[in-house]
Protein backbone atom coordinates (compact mmCIF):
# COMPACT_ATOMS: atom_id res chain seq x y z
CA UNK A 1 0.00 0.00 0.00
CA UNK A 2 2.58 2.23 0.88
CA UNK A 3 4.70 1.93 -2.32
CA UNK A 4 1.58 2.16 -4.88
CA UNK A 5 1.02 5.45 -2.66
CA UNK A 6 4.01 6.59 -3.24
CA UNK A 7 4.09 5.82 -6.88
CA UNK A 8 0.59 7.08 -7.62
CA UNK A 9 2.12 10.45 -6.02
CA UNK A 10 5.18 10.64 -8.23
CA UNK A 11 3.52 9.77 -11.63
CA UNK A 12 0.67 11.78 -10.78
CA UNK A 13 3.09 15.19 -10.84
CA UNK A 14 5.06 13.77 -12.98
CA UNK A 15 2.31 13.08 -15.71
CA UNK A 16 1.48 16.72 -15.15
CA UNK A 17 4.59 18.71 -15.26
CA UNK A 18 6.84 16.58 -17.05
CA UNK A 19 5.33 18.10 -20.45
CA UNK A 20 5.93 21.41 -19.33
CA UNK A 21 9.69 20.75 -19.14
CA UNK A 22 12.36 22.06 -21.64
CA UNK A 23 15.96 23.32 -21.72
CA UNK A 24 14.36 26.89 -22.11
CA UNK A 25 11.90 26.35 -19.25
CA UNK A 26 15.17 24.88 -17.08
CA UNK A 27 17.21 28.05 -17.45
CA UNK A 28 15.40 31.20 -18.48
CA UNK A 29 14.12 32.95 -15.62
CA UNK A 30 10.76 33.95 -14.24
CA UNK A 31 8.43 36.15 -15.25
CA UNK A 32 5.58 37.28 -13.05
CA UNK A 33 3.15 39.10 -15.40
CA UNK A 34 3.51 37.43 -18.32
CA UNK A 35 3.67 33.75 -19.73
CA UNK A 36 6.42 31.86 -20.66
CA UNK A 37 8.73 32.33 -17.44
CA UNK A 38 11.59 29.56 -16.25
CA UNK A 39 13.17 28.05 -13.16
CA UNK A 40 16.79 28.67 -14.46
CA UNK A 41 17.73 30.80 -11.28
CA UNK A 42 15.16 29.05 -8.63
CA UNK A 43 17.01 25.43 -9.52
CA UNK A 44 20.59 27.41 -9.09
CA UNK A 45 19.25 28.87 -5.68
CA UNK A 46 17.93 25.40 -4.51
CA UNK A 47 21.06 23.47 -4.89
CA UNK A 48 23.77 26.16 -3.93
CA UNK A 49 21.44 26.77 -0.72
CA UNK A 50 21.32 22.85 -0.27
CA UNK A 51 25.38 23.01 -0.69
CA UNK A 52 26.28 25.51 1.45
CA UNK A 53 23.86 24.49 4.02
CA UNK A 54 25.16 20.67 4.23
CA UNK A 55 28.77 22.47 4.48
CA UNK A 56 27.53 24.05 7.93
CA UNK A 57 25.60 21.23 9.03
CA UNK A 58 27.53 17.71 8.08
CA UNK A 59 31.02 18.70 10.40
CA UNK A 60 28.58 19.46 13.30
CA UNK A 61 26.70 16.90 13.14
CA UNK A 62 29.14 14.38 12.37
CA UNK A 63 31.08 15.43 15.16
CA UNK A 64 27.95 15.39 17.76
CA UNK A 65 27.48 12.03 16.04
CA UNK A 66 30.71 10.48 16.99
CA UNK A 67 30.62 11.96 20.24
CA UNK A 68 27.71 10.55 21.35
CA UNK A 69 27.90 7.56 19.81
CA UNK A 70 32.09 7.00 20.90
CA UNK A 71 32.90 9.27 23.54
CA UNK A 72 29.36 10.33 25.49
CA UNK A 73 28.79 8.84 28.93
CA UNK A 74 25.44 7.84 30.52
CA UNK A 75 24.54 11.11 32.69
CA UNK A 76 22.53 13.84 32.81
CA UNK A 77 24.68 16.08 30.63
CA UNK A 78 23.97 13.33 27.89
CA UNK A 79 20.88 12.64 28.54
CA UNK A 80 19.84 16.82 27.77
CA UNK A 81 21.66 16.92 24.52
CA UNK A 82 19.63 13.68 23.37
CA UNK A 83 16.06 15.50 24.97
CA UNK A 84 17.55 19.00 23.03
CA UNK A 85 17.86 16.71 19.72
CA UNK A 86 14.20 15.61 20.16
CA UNK A 87 13.03 18.64 20.77
CA UNK A 88 14.90 20.05 17.54
CA UNK A 89 13.43 17.43 15.18
CA UNK A 90 9.19 18.08 16.47
CA UNK A 91 9.49 21.96 15.66
CA UNK A 92 7.82 22.99 12.95
CA UNK A 93 9.84 24.06 10.11
CA UNK A 94 7.73 27.63 9.91
CA UNK A 95 8.31 27.99 13.97
CA UNK A 96 12.35 27.30 12.89
CA UNK A 97 11.90 29.95 9.92
CA UNK A 98 10.27 33.10 11.88
CA UNK A 99 13.14 32.26 14.49
CA UNK A 100 15.94 32.78 11.42
CA UNK A 101 14.08 35.67 10.65
CA UNK A 102 14.41 37.52 13.82
CA UNK A 103 17.67 35.90 14.93
CA UNK A 104 19.72 36.14 11.71
CA UNK A 105 18.01 38.54 9.45
CA UNK A 106 17.22 41.59 12.34
CA UNK A 107 19.30 40.78 15.29
CA UNK A 108 22.31 39.52 12.94
CA UNK A 109 21.93 41.91 10.02
CA UNK A 110 21.90 39.24 7.31
CA UNK A 111 19.05 40.17 6.04
CA UNK A 112 17.08 38.13 3.54
CA UNK A 113 20.12 35.87 2.27
CA UNK A 114 21.16 32.44 1.77
CA UNK A 115 23.25 32.90 4.82
CA UNK A 116 20.43 33.33 7.04
CA UNK A 117 18.22 30.53 4.81
CA UNK A 118 21.75 28.07 5.32
CA UNK A 119 22.15 28.79 9.27
CA UNK A 120 17.85 28.30 9.29
CA UNK A 121 18.36 25.53 7.75
CA UNK A 122 21.17 24.03 9.77
CA UNK A 123 19.24 24.19 13.38
CA UNK A 124 16.19 22.13 11.24
CA UNK A 125 18.93 19.40 9.62
CA UNK A 126 21.11 18.87 12.77
CA UNK A 127 18.68 16.78 14.78
CA UNK A 128 17.87 13.62 11.79
CA UNK A 129 21.42 14.09 10.80
CA UNK A 130 23.38 13.85 14.00
CA UNK A 131 20.47 10.76 15.17
CA UNK A 132 21.35 9.40 11.62
CA UNK A 133 25.05 9.30 12.21
CA UNK A 134 24.74 7.81 15.78
CA UNK A 135 22.84 4.87 14.69
CA UNK A 136 25.04 4.38 11.92
CA UNK A 137 28.40 4.64 14.14
CA UNK A 138 26.31 2.66 16.98
CA UNK A 139 25.97 -0.33 14.08
CA UNK A 140 29.23 -1.17 13.65
CA UNK A 141 30.67 -4.09 15.87
CA UNK A 142 31.92 -3.94 19.08
CA UNK A 143 34.60 -6.43 17.67
CA UNK A 144 35.74 -4.02 14.93
CA UNK A 145 36.98 -1.21 17.84
CA UNK A 146 38.85 -3.71 19.75
CA UNK A 147 40.65 -5.15 16.34
CA UNK A 148 41.80 -1.66 15.94
CA UNK A 149 42.84 -0.97 19.68
CA UNK A 150 44.51 -4.70 19.68
CA UNK A 151 46.67 -3.27 16.63
CA UNK A 152 47.95 -0.13 18.54
CA UNK A 153 45.60 2.54 17.43
CA UNK A 154 44.61 5.04 19.84
CA UNK A 155 40.55 5.76 20.19
CA UNK A 156 40.42 8.70 17.80
CA UNK A 157 42.62 6.57 14.95
CA UNK A 158 40.20 3.69 15.34
CA UNK A 159 36.97 5.79 15.42
CA UNK A 160 38.22 7.84 12.23
CA UNK A 161 39.99 5.04 10.26
CA UNK A 162 38.02 1.79 11.14
CA UNK A 163 34.80 2.73 12.34
CA UNK A 164 33.40 5.64 10.62
CA UNK A 165 34.68 4.48 6.81
CA UNK A 166 32.79 1.05 7.93
CA UNK A 167 30.00 3.27 8.92
CA UNK A 168 29.85 5.07 5.86
CA UNK A 169 26.54 3.94 3.80
CA UNK A 170 24.57 4.67 6.65
CA UNK A 171 25.89 8.07 7.28
CA UNK A 172 25.06 8.91 3.52
CA UNK A 173 21.93 7.39 4.05
CA UNK A 174 21.79 10.15 6.56
CA UNK A 175 23.24 12.97 4.45
CA UNK A 176 20.45 11.94 1.63
CA UNK A 177 17.20 12.37 3.70
CA UNK A 178 18.35 15.60 5.42
CA UNK A 179 19.10 16.80 2.06
CA UNK A 180 15.78 15.69 0.99
CA UNK A 181 14.46 17.69 3.30
CA UNK A 182 16.18 20.71 2.34
CA UNK A 183 15.83 21.09 -1.03
CA UNK A 184 12.30 20.54 -0.84
CA UNK A 185 11.80 23.02 2.46
CA UNK A 186 9.51 26.49 2.01
CA UNK A 187 8.29 27.38 4.79
CA UNK A 188 11.31 28.18 6.79
CA UNK A 189 12.97 29.84 3.49
CA UNK A 190 10.36 32.22 3.20
CA UNK A 191 10.79 33.97 6.01
CA UNK A 192 15.31 33.89 5.97
CA UNK A 193 15.97 33.69 2.35
CA UNK A 194 13.20 35.40 1.00
CA UNK A 195 11.00 35.50 -1.89
CA UNK A 196 12.48 37.03 -4.84
CA UNK A 197 14.97 35.36 -7.30
CA UNK A 198 17.46 38.61 -8.52
CA UNK A 199 19.33 38.42 -12.17
CA UNK A 200 22.45 36.92 -11.45
CA UNK A 201 25.64 37.50 -13.96
CA UNK A 202 27.08 33.66 -13.89
CA UNK A 203 30.39 35.64 -15.71
CA UNK A 204 30.59 37.43 -11.76
CA UNK A 205 32.84 35.08 -9.80
CA UNK A 206 32.87 37.73 -6.83
CA UNK A 207 31.52 36.57 -3.78
CA UNK A 208 30.94 40.18 -2.43
CA UNK A 209 29.13 41.25 -5.00
CA UNK A 210 24.81 40.62 -5.23
CA UNK A 211 24.97 39.57 -8.68
CA UNK A 212 27.17 36.50 -8.45
CA UNK A 213 25.74 33.02 -8.07
CA UNK A 214 28.28 32.42 -5.29
CA UNK A 215 27.32 35.10 -3.02
CA UNK A 216 25.90 34.39 0.14
CA UNK A 217 24.41 37.78 1.42
CA UNK A 218 21.92 37.77 -1.22
CA UNK A 219 18.53 37.19 -1.48
CA UNK A 220 17.37 33.60 -3.26
CA UNK A 221 14.19 32.09 -3.50
CA UNK A 222 14.26 28.54 -4.32
CA UNK A 223 12.00 26.05 -6.43
CA UNK A 224 10.17 25.26 -3.54
CA UNK A 225 9.17 29.03 -2.56
CA UNK A 226 8.84 29.72 -5.97
CA UNK A 227 5.71 26.98 -6.47
CA UNK A 228 3.88 28.39 -3.49
CA UNK A 229 4.24 32.15 -4.43
CA UNK A 230 3.35 30.67 -7.47
CA UNK A 231 0.13 29.05 -6.24
CA UNK A 232 -0.50 32.34 -3.50
CA UNK A 233 0.03 35.16 -5.79
CA UNK A 234 -1.84 34.65 -8.84
CA UNK A 235 0.21 37.17 -11.16
CA UNK A 236 1.63 34.63 -13.53
CA UNK A 237 -0.79 33.86 -16.37
CA UNK A 238 0.45 30.02 -16.95
CA UNK A 239 0.92 29.51 -13.11
CA UNK A 240 -0.78 26.46 -13.41
CA UNK A 241 1.79 25.08 -15.99
CA UNK A 242 4.94 26.33 -14.41
CA UNK A 243 4.15 25.21 -10.78
CA UNK A 244 3.55 21.80 -12.30
CA UNK A 245 6.49 21.44 -14.48
CA UNK A 246 8.68 23.30 -11.11
CA UNK A 247 6.89 20.34 -8.95
CA UNK A 248 8.20 17.75 -11.75
CA UNK A 249 11.98 19.43 -11.96
CA UNK A 250 11.59 19.09 -7.93
CA UNK A 251 10.52 15.83 -7.57
CA UNK A 252 13.11 14.15 -10.69
CA UNK A 253 16.03 16.31 -8.77
CA UNK A 254 15.35 14.18 -4.87
CA UNK A 255 15.05 11.11 -6.81
CA UNK A 256 18.18 12.01 -9.04
CA UNK A 257 20.20 12.68 -5.89
CA UNK A 258 19.15 9.85 -3.52
CA UNK A 259 19.89 7.38 -6.29
CA UNK A 260 23.25 8.74 -7.01
CA UNK A 261 24.19 9.28 -3.33
CA UNK A 262 23.96 5.54 -2.86
CA UNK A 263 26.01 4.67 -5.98
CA UNK A 264 28.67 7.02 -4.68
CA UNK A 265 28.08 5.73 -0.96
CA UNK A 266 28.45 2.10 -2.02
CA UNK A 267 31.71 2.97 -4.51
CA UNK A 268 33.16 4.95 -1.63
CA UNK A 269 32.70 2.07 0.66
CA UNK A 270 33.99 -0.78 -0.95
CA UNK A 271 37.08 1.64 -2.05
CA UNK A 272 37.25 2.83 2.28
CA UNK A 273 36.84 -0.87 3.77
CA UNK A 274 37.99 -3.22 0.80
CA UNK A 275 34.74 -4.62 0.97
Amino acid sequence: MIVAILAFLLLYILIRGLPHVSWEFLTSPSKAYQEGGGIGIQLFNSIYLLFITMLISLPISLGAGIYLSEYAKKNWVTGLIRTSIEILSSLPSVVVGLFGFLIFVIQFGYGFSILSGALALTLFNLPLLTRNIEESLKAIHYTQREAGLALGLSRWETVTKIVVPDALPGILTGVILSSGRIFGEAAALIYTAGQSAPALDFTNLNPLSVSSPLSIFRQAETLAVHIWKINTEGTMPDGSAVSAGASAVLILAVLLFNFGARAIGKRLHRRMTSA
